[in-house]
């Protein structure tokens, strides 16, 4: 076809469109033949002659062209006239495509659609540039005044595009996104689809959303209407049937693999050939359908795979519920009762096998603190690896643990044992003879005894018992080291603040003074008496009565003539060093070394003092009864009794005749240095006793003083409000009784602190 005349510069219009129509058929029909650069400039030179021409040709446009008519004239008019002489063509051109396409179906239809889209789009552009003056001049001062309905040439071809071929396609039945949508379940069911030329049709959706007001600005009208949304329910309808038909055939742990890559399968298909914005609704419908519909068959299996550590099937599941708001609170009041019930078991097997109705004090407390642990451990291990570590279940796992470290088979009703043996286990752990190797594996024992620490309510019990087991390990000198002490302190004052470890650290401050006083009276009486003097050797440890959690004896203890000397220096010493203070002897604690002259061997025995005073009295005796001891001690017959039954165990005396107690003269043992010390049933009774009582005691206060801080605080405080506040300051020490806090406010009412509002009485004042 050859290629018609350029016209002259002063053309008309009908010259000069049938010269430009020729070339924009041929740019938008056969632009793969190519169009070469003179045509194409002769192309634009001839637009251009035409829009800038300043005077009529002469011709009139039709009544029924859009952009013509009244008293618009000059170059006015020469871009209305090329404007709709566009429209005529895209309008014709579109009508050949429609008609083409009437016969086709789902791929078919779908490849002619995107390869004629590809040719018409392309062709646009070219055009959209042949006709620059128009879109800057004629198109731009028509939008300018307002007139609507007027675009640049490309967006023009999109708009007629819409009207004339793809809403002809689309028609009732929704034949285009049907095809689209067919291929996309096709592709679900396992069958291998062209994705790229999905990707163009739909994108086609998107270009074709225009903003009627900013022409530049495109929206997502099309795209929702003709495709997002008949996909997005034909989504929620394929998966409504095929998660129900997948139930009724496979187990839930099945299933949760099914859900997990069906939803990481349309996340992905949104990557591949959708429009972003899609994501947010497609993703939501998908958890609706796959996740919510079948919660309450997901929270029912839960328990199921807990018991079998399904750790996978946990993940799964967790990450699936946490996609919905309501999906986890279920399964963490489950975990919870679950790890609660395991706690419990775990103690109850524990004191099984501590034999059949054994007395609470039988449960050993290492066993007891690694039972515990154990479960704890698990179930943190659980929380950390299948729930993420979410904030959640770290509460549940929390609230269980309290509740079975609190209250299980080994303490029964008493809120106190727990606190007890975890003190015991940790005083073990910081003896020099506990069972751990490395300062490393202490540290992490420690760390493990913290990790129950804080879910112990009665956090005063165990600083009592730990006081009290600190005081024997350092007046016996068998902590495992000066460093593992300060690092278990560092971590009490850390978790409950100074006041807790404040008397601990006094206790250290009293043993290094204590040591400084030993050398300084050592090096005063080697200056004013003989060696022969100070034939025994001494140390002295003076301890704060307000800071050591030690009990002075009851009985009048008879100090042996052996040892009075060295008490008499020393105390005259004291008294002159420290005028007005009081010592009290400490004898019940105190510890000793004796030599066996009798004997061929000679035999170092570490003793009690009270062992010691009975053992002193057969320096002059070989045999003496009961009363006789009771009488040269002055030790209490409960407690002589339990000493002398050490001794004769130990085969240092033998009873032979009732209450009469002789000196073994044949006395043998394996090892030089006999260790007799060791603690009798009569201490250990009374050690808990006294730590319970010392704790009832320090409660009181802790409650009065409480009220008291809180009244001055707030001046006036309505009963049941002051009783709320006091358990919510004391609770992270202790858990108080409400009728101990009530008779608290008595007693301060009685002492005058607080006073009742005339006429109410239910109301406090503080009195200043």
């Amino acid at each position: 076809m050859s290629n018609p005349p350029m016209p002259s510069s002063s053309a008309d219009l009908a010259q000069t469109w049938s010269f430009l129509e020729e070339g924009v058929d041929h740019i938008m029909t056969r632009l793969n033949e190519g169009v070469s650069y003179s045509k194409y400039m002769n192309l634009y030179t001839v637009a251009y002659n035409y829009c800038t021409s300043s005077k009529m040709h002469g011709s009139t446009l039709e009544p029924s062209n859009p952009l013509g008519g009244g008293a618009r004239t000059g170059a006015n008019l020469m871009g209305s006239d090329l404007y709709n002489h566009l429209i005529k063509y895209f309008t014709a051109h579109l009508k050949g495509l429609r008609d083409a396409s009437d016969n086709l179906q789902d791929e078919a239809l779908l490849r002619y659609y995107a390869k004629e889209w590809d040719r018409y789009t392309t062709g646009a552009n070219y055009i959209n540039r042949l006709f620059t003056y128009l879109n800057r001049h004629w198109v731009k001062r028509e939008k300018d005044e307002g007139r609507k309905g007027v675009y640049t040439v490309y967006t023009l071809a999109l708009v007629q595009w819409k009207q004339n071929f793809f809403l002809h396609i689309q028609g009732k039945n929704q034949k285009l996104a049907n095809a689209v949508l067919r291929l996309i379940e096709n592709q679900r069911n396992g069958e291998t689809i062209d994705v790229g030329l999905v990707k163009k049709v739909v994108d086609s959706f998107v270009s074709l959303g225009l903003d009627d007001s900013d022409s530049n600005k495109a929206t997502f009208d099309v795209y929702k209407e003709h495709f997002e949304t008949p996909f997005i329910n034909a989504t929620e309808k394929y998966y409504k049937h095929e998660s129900e038909s997948f139930l009724a055939e496979n187990s839930i742990s099945e299933y949760l693999k099914k859900a997990e890559e069906r939803l990481k399968e349309e996340e992905d298909r949104v990557e591949r050939y959708m429009n972003s914005i899609t994501r947010k609704t497609l993703v939501g419908k998908c958890e609706a359908v796959l996740i919510r519909e079948h919660a309450e068959a997901m929270w029912e299996d839960f328990q199921n795979l807990l018991d079998f550590d399904k750790d996978e099937d946990l993940q799964r599941m967790y990450a699936l519920l946490a996609r919905i708001p309501e999906g986890l609170e279920p399964l963490r009041k489950k975990f919870e009762e679950h790890v609660k019930k395991a706690g419990l078991a775990a103690v109850a097997k524990l004191t099984q096998a501590a034999g059949e109705g054994s007395a609470q004090s039988e449960v050993e407390p290492k066993a007891y603190v690694d039972a515990l642990l154990e479960v704890h451990a698990k179930n943190q291990e659980t929380v950390n690896r299948s729930f993420k570590g979410e904030a959640g279940f770290v509460a549940s796992l929390d609230r269980a643990c309290k509740d079975f470290v609190n209250k299980n088979a080994a303490t029964g009703s008493s809120s106190t044992k727990s606190p007890e043996l975890l003190a015991k286990h940790a005083d073990a752990l910081l003896r020099k003879n506990n069972k751990v190797g490395e300062d490393n594996d202490l540290e992490d024992a420690l760390n493990k005894v913290m990790i129950l620490f804080k879910y112990i309510e009665d956090k005063d019990v165990f600083q009592t018992f730990y006081t009290t087991k600190l005081s024997k390990r350092l007046i016996h000198g068998v902590s495992a080291s000066d460093e593992a002490e300060a690092s278990m302190i560092a971590k009490l004052k850390e978790a409950c603040g100074f006041e807790y470890t404040n008397k601990l650290q006094r206790m250290f401050t009293d043993m290094s003074l204590s040591k400084d006083l030993t050398d300084n009276f050592k090096e005063k009486m080697a200056q004013t008496h003989d060696e022969t003097e100070l034939d025994i050797s001494f140390s002295v440890m003076v301890l704060g009565t307000n800071f050591w959690p030690l009990t002075a004896p009851t009985d009048k203890f008879v100090i042996p003539k052996d040892i009075l000397p060295t008490y008499e220096r020393f105390t005259r010493y004291y008294g002159q060093k420290h005028q007005g203070r009081k010592l009290t002897w400490l004898w019940n604690y105190s510890k000793n070394e004796l030599r066996t002259n009798y004997l061929k061997e000679k035999y170092i025995l570490t003793c009690s003092s009270y062992q010691m005073a009975v053992l002193v009295q057969y320096n002059d005796h070989d045999t003496l009864s009961l009363d006789e001891l009771l009488e040269a001690t002055g030790i209490s017959k409960e407690i002589l009794v339990q000493v002398l039954g050490v001794l004769v165990k130990a085969k240092i005396l033998i009873n032979e005749e009732q209450d009469q107690y002789d000196l073994n003269p044949s006395y043998k043992s394996k090892k030089i240095r006999v260790n007799l010390n060791l603690p009798i049933k009569a201490e250990v009774k009374a050690e808990s006793a006294d730590v319970l009582k010392t704790v009832d005691e320090d409660r009181k206060y802790v409650i009065q003083a409480t009220i008291v801080r809180v009244m001055k605080a707030r001046k006036q405080m309505k009963n049941q409000q002051l009783i709320q506040e006091v358990i919510a300051q004391i609770s992270q020490r202790f858990t108080p009784r409400v009728p101990d806090i009530k008779k608290a406010i008595d007693t301060l009412l009685e002492k005058e602190y607080i006073e009742r509002v005339e006429g109410q009485r239910d109301l406090f004042n503080y009195v200043a």
